[in-house]
């Protein structure tokens, strides 16, 4: 290189890399399998249950959130992702939650005319919150919803799916936490009582419990500062106000989960952060995450529907964050391990042995068995010993060997990779039959 080249090629400008934004994740090979292994429980779970899937787009309208989820909420005045559509001015927003697009799209496609609905959905959620152990800015949900039923059995089951769901992923410590939050008029004798309790204290309430102290005083009840518990534990409790109807809906709710061996809590401050709630709310929290103790939770939504522009139809269901409830089964140590990339790796040594590796190779596939064909990186052949190595790292059972002088003879040969070490020729078109013994072999 000239010394004017150098000169050109220190003076060239370094391209900045791009990383990805705070918050916002990549799913890397690594951990594919957990989430593989969760899918999987869930999509079992709501088969189980006799749930459907159900999927809304990233983007919904803002009024969808604003009108389902509550204006005077900190997910809509803090932490969507909320932006103007340049081609018609559209005020849009990136879904933080589940529950207020799912009815959307059930009032917009008229799913309740022939009757209730069980419905679940999966997928990412947005909010715009400071990143921690186990909670995102982009983050991925589970949700289950059941709309036009109005017992409590059916608070009762959505409970019921939820505790079989720890059992299945092998969670512990987790708790089942309740409350009823009754009806409007209830709610109504009861945000007197607390307005009036907390002007008593006002003096004690940190800036956002006095911003919500006309607006909305039940959540004040879910403040998370340590300083005000005291206040809030003397506050008047929602339960003292509910009446007959509300409390046989809430009694009736315990007896099924207490008939089913299913222990609860009942939490005179569980509110949840999201105001179309009404009757039973719950929540499923535990103390192995630090302060992110909530896992999943939910509750009955009887007005959401009518709310959102549709007709009045009752409904509850939860939601969980899938990454806390991974971050979960890693402290409880029930993540299933890595699983293998393939059942058979090939080996070849390039020209005529690659041609009749590949094909062996799709022929295995077409059978339903995993294969990994060698492909060098640089383009360039590469020694059977390199790449034996590489047959090893890969997790598969079996070898498939295909070099000139295996060609010449029309053979292959198969070797044991975990078991006996013992490799064996077979002829070409032999090979799928050999190693489809050799894996049923292997298995048993």
């Amino acid at each position: 290189m000239t010394d004017q080249n150098k000169d050109q090629k220190a003076q060239a400008p370094k391209t900045q890399r791009i990383n990805g934004v705070r918050g916002m994740n990549d799913l890397l090979p690594a951990d594919a399998a957990q989430w593989a292994h969760l899918d999987h429980v869930l999509r079992d779970l709501t088969r189980a249950y006799g749930y459907e899937f159900l999927r809304t787009p990233i983007v919904e309208a803002t009024a969808v959130f604003q009108r389902g989820i509550g204006e005077v909420t900190d997910i809509v005045e803090k932490e969507m992702y909320s932006f103007e559509d340049r081609l018609n001015g559209e005020q849009l927003t990136l879904r933080p939650e589940g529950t207020a697009a799912l009815v959307r799209s059930v009032i917009e496609n008229n799913l309740l005319y022939e009757g209730p609905k069980r419905l679940w959905y999966t997928g990412p959620m947005f909010r715009h919150e400071r990143p921690q152990r186990g909670r995102y800015r982009q983050f991925h949900q589970f949700g289950v919803e059941a709309l036009g039923f109005a017992g409590p059995d059916i608070d009762a089951e959505i409970i019921l799916m939820g505790q079989r769901l720890w059992d299945e992923l092998g969670l512990k410590g987790v708790r089942l936490e309740i409350n009823s939050l009754g009806q409007a008029d209830e709610r109504a004798k009861h945000r007197a009582a607390l307005v009036n309790y907390f002007e008593k204290n006002k003096v004690q309430l940190d800036e956002d419990s006095e911003r919500r102290l006309l607006s909305n005083p039940l959540r004040i009840l879910d403040s998370k500062n340590p300083e005000m518990q005291t206040l809030i534990e003397g506050a008047p409790k929602l339960l003292d106000f509910l009446g007959e109807e509300s409390l046989t809906h809430f009694n009736a709710v315990q007896a099924l989960l207490k008939a089913n061996n299913i222990p609860c809590k009942i939490n005179p401050r569980l509110v949840r952060g999201l105001d179309y709630y009404n009757l039973t709310v719950f929540e499923w929290v535990t103390d192995e995450l630090g302060a992110q103790g909530t896992i999943a939770g939910g509750g009955r939504y009887d007005p959401l529907i009518e709310r959102m522009g549709g007709k009045a139809a009752p409904a509850c269901g939860w939601a969980m964050g899938m990454e806390r409830v991974l971050e979960l089964m890693s402290v409880s140590g029930s993540l299933p391990e890595a699983q293998t990339q393939c059942d058979i790796f090939v080996l070849h040594q390039g020209g005529e042995t690659l041609t009749a590796a590949m094909i062996i190779a799709e022929r295995l596939r077409s059978a339903g068995i995993d294969v990994i064909l060698f492909c060098p990186p640089d383009g360039q052949s590469a020694s059977f010993k390199s790449q034996m190595k590489k047959a090893d790292a890969s997790g598969a059972a079996f070898a498939v060997i295909i070099g000139p002088d295996e060609l010449a003879k029309n053979e292959a040969q198969i070797k044991d990779l975990r078991a006996s070490g013992e490799q064996k020729a077979v002829p070409l078109d032999g090979v799928l039959e050999a190693v489809i013994n050799a894996l049923v072999g292997a298995s048993e």
